[in-house]
């Protein structure tokens, strides 16, 4: 029998509706400028916690759509915020010129890092990531795991005085974001007496590997990694995964059935996303700010869009046989009017398998579930999202 499934709507008081149709080319640069310069005004994503004036800086110093020209600019006016936090003597306004600088070397390498500049914008991100994660209060932990020859990085914090041991969610970035900002994102949740470990997206960020069918053997090791520690209540590990990282929350959900508490899927990629009809479609959408194709083939680690066109059918996890079988519990997320990912792949997950469904579906939104200024991307963690997980987490085993 399939499992129930409740399908929450957004109750919008208002919305202005912005018509979106098939697109045969990427922005040019001096559309891409006013976009950011607008998203920035709003704090829509993927401009998030940029200041408007330092985004009118930055896009001031640029000419054309050279990668290492996007880069440069975000990173200089990122240098100067460097700057006045080393030399700042107050704590505060040190954090605060450190995170103001990592989001513009975020941005400097968005949404991948395609070129020598965009690489070396990403490193900066991390130093000041890293440089205002000392101010942390319960601090953050570095962890890197081996993984075939390489390493698996991630950012473990857990809450400070919670009964050990404590619940934990495995936050996985998506296709653009990385586990700097899911990390900040779940800051949140300490307060909550729940610890986070965040870690990037196969081909994204510090990944050890590019993405494939098989790539979710990342996860698999981190859950072997997270049931060594003590301090962690292996038995109460949740996982999130936003956009493509939502994809690989959907695949852990069922593989990994039995090690998982729940799974929150916000916009998950499962079948129709990756076949080559749609994805034609959506190459250019103007709901993505620019270069999703270049971002995509970045995280594959393939060259051409035919090639990628071509391998993209191997992900779906219905090709991949697996739904319909055990999954853990399941919160879908996500919007009807997203142009990224369908709303068939979240019928499809909600409407497949035995494992109970919950959904929290915007009939207005977009990605992610978002709507500009009604329900923003940090309003979505903090009334869906969150209150999911701590009841997931904090339910008896024995509960339905």
């Amino acid at each position: 029998m399939r499992a129930f499934s409740l399908i929450l709507f957004a109750a919008l008081t208002c919305f202005v509706s912005e018509t979106v149709s098939a697109q045969t080319a990427d922005r040019t640069i001096d559309e891409i400028k006013t976009e950011t310069l607008a998203r920035a005004q709003t704090g829509a994503y993927p401009v998030l916690g940029i200041q408007p004036v330092d985004a009118s800086d930055a896009l001031g110093r640029i000419r054309t759509r050279d990668p290492d020209e996007w880069a440069a600019a975000w990173s200089a006016v990122a240098d100067g915020y460097m700057a006045k936090a080393k030399a700042a003597s107050d704590p505060k306004e040190a954090d605060a010129n450190f995170v103001r600088a990592w989001r513009l070397y975020y941005f400097g390498q968005w949404p991948a890092p395609t070129s020598a500049g965009k690489q070396a914008a990403y490193q900066r991100t991390i130093d000041a990531y890293l440089q205002h994660a000392r101010f942390f209060d319960p601090p953050l932990e570095v962890v890197r795991i081996p993984f075939e020859g390489k390493e698996i990085v991630g950012y473990l914090r857990l809450p400070a005085n919670a009964k050990r041991p404590v619940p934990l969610v495995l936050a996985i970035s998506g296709l653009d974001s990385r586990k700097e900002t899911v990390a900040e994102t779940y800051a949140a949740a300490l307060s909550e007496g729940i610890g986070f470990f965040a870690v990037d997206s196969p081909g994204t960020g510090q990944a050890p590997r590019k993405a494939d069918e098989t790539s979710d053997q990342t996860y698999s090791r981190v859950l072997d990694y997270l049931a060594t520690r003590p301090e962690i209540d292996k038995n109460r590990i949740l996982v999130h995964g936003q956009s493509f990282g939502a994809y690989w929350a959907a695949k852990l959900a069922h593989t990994e059935a039995k090690r998982l508490a729940g799974a929150v899927t916000q916009s998950p990629p499962i079948h129709r996303t990756f076949q080559p009809d749609f994805f034609r479609s959506r190459m250019y959408t103007r709901e993505y700010l620019f270069d999703l194709l270049p971002a995509s083939l970045f995280v594959y680690g393939l060259k051409s869009a035919d090639e990628l066109i071509a391998f993209l059918p191997k992900m779906s996890l219905q090709a991949q046989d697996l739904l319909g079988k055990p999954t853990a519990p399941i919160l879908v997320v996500g919007g009807t009017r997203d142009t990224q990912v369908p709303i068939d792949d979240l019928e499809l997950l909600i409407n497949s398998g035995s494992g109970p469904r919950e959904a929290w579906i915007n009939p207005a939104g977009g990605h992610m579930g978002r709507t500009a200024g009604t329900w923003p991307d940090p309003v979505i963690f903090r009334q869906v999202i969150l209150p999911w997980e701590v009841r997931r987490l904090n339910q008896k085993p024995d509960a339905p």
